[in-house]
């Protein structure tokens, strides 16, 4: 992720946001973790009976280059499964701000100190890098927005993100409002970064990636002033691959979404099947909102493959007209939010596809109307 970073800011990174889940650390030994910690530069600790009882602060000199700030946002399943670990990444947060060392080669503490002075809080506060959501709540909800369809522009993704997760968990590991503080630390963020640990599971299967890593990203991107670059780290396969967001997309367009050999497997599912697709569609919408990572021949393989095609769409809408309608509103939704400029006569036709979908769906023949 470094060596990837530093070829893409030539420079040594400041800051990132990693979004950690809880199933994903359990499941991989909490290697997501240990990937904080490294960035941070900094190790646990253990106790003389073998528990974890903190965080040990590399040097400089261990660490071999300047530490980066990691700005954490967990998933409420990590923070209620993982409680001890939050503590960890919190206690060697805390040890960064504090430790005695050059600005530019400790990001923590010049942006833990610039926290203090502009919002006048204190240095544990301003030291706090993991933030979740209050205790009994889960998701950010960026997901549950973009399906509704309802907001207008990509900024109130942003708010709801930092209003669902805009609580910090600090040493003592307790929940604490802090808005102003999460968007200031977003502010300072280069990068956005989350692991794929299932070969099952990609960023456009389930609309829970466009949740953390879609949310993270647009937020960051909103508070720093500047587009952040969303990564993934593919650890499917053995050896971890990281690539940006939209290059994991357009993979797992051509592998998946565009690939006949998924889509009539869904296909032979009947009306879930279509649902399925369906969820893909709307999923990818998600990732040109918030981190414009949709490349416009994705769209356009969607669009000619489930809503221009005739056939296709007829097997759609008589296996589920409600999905194969939604589906054709989504894509005029990526257009009509700039997200997809298909040449006008693509645009004609896709509208002329969505109205025949509405037809279908109210019990209105097509081929009766016309």
């Amino acid at each position: 992720l470094l060596e990837r970073l530093r070829g893409e800011l030539g420079r040594w990174p400041t800051s990132v946001g990693l979004a950690l889940w809880g199933t994903d650390n359990m499941k991989r030994d909490g290697a997501p973790l240990a990937q904080a910690l490294a960035l941070l530069g900094a190790e646990p600790r253990f106790d003389t009976y073998g528990r974890l009882s903190g965080a040990r602060l590399l040097s400089l000199e261990e660490l071999g280059r300047p530490r980066v700030d990691v700005i954490v946002t967990a998933s409420g399943v990590f923070r209620d499964l993982l409680p001890l670990q939050i503590r960890l990444l919190a206690d060697a947060a805390w040890q960064a701000a504090s430790a005695d060392e050059p600005a530019e080669l400790n990001p923590v503490r010049a942006h833990a100190l610039a926290q203090v002075e502009a919002l006048g809080c204190t240095l544990e506060e301003a030291a706090c890098r993991v933030f979740s959501n209050a205790d009994g709540a889960y998701g950010a909800n960026v997901n549950q927005t973009i399906e509704g369809g309802t907001w207008q522009e990509t900024d109130e993704l942003a708010d709801v993100f930092v209003k669902r997760k805009g609580y910090a968990y600090g040493r003592d590991g307790r929940p604490m409002a802090a808005h102003a503080q999460m968007r200031m630390a977003l502010g300072t963020v280069e990068a956005a970064y989350q692991n794929l640990d299932s070969v099952e599971l990609g960023v456009s299967d389930v609309d829970q990636y466009v949740d953390a890593l879609g949310g993270l990203t647009k937020a960051a991107s909103r508070e720093s002033g500047r587009e952040i670059g969303a990564f993934v780290g593919d650890e499917t396969r053995g050896s971890g691959v990281v690539r940006s967001l939209a290059e994991q997309v357009s993979l797992e367009a051509r592998t998946r979404t565009l690939n006949p050999r998924w889509y009539e497997a869904m296909l032979s599912h009947g009306y879930q099947g279509v649902r399925e697709i369906e969820s893909r569609v709307t999923t990818t919408l998600g990732w040109s909102a918030t981190a414009e990572a949709v490349a416009p021949w994705v769209y356009q393989g969607i669009g000619e493959t489930f809503v221009l095609d005739e056939e296709m769409r007829r097997r759609l809408a008589e296996l589920n007209p409600d999905s194969a309608a939604r589906m054709a509103g989504r894509l005029v939704e990526a257009c009509d939010r700039g997200f997809w400029s298909p040449d006008p006569e693509t645009l004609a036709a896709l509208q002329d596809a969505a109205d025949e979908l509405e037809d279908r769906l109210e019990g209105i023949d097509p081929e009766a109307a016309a």
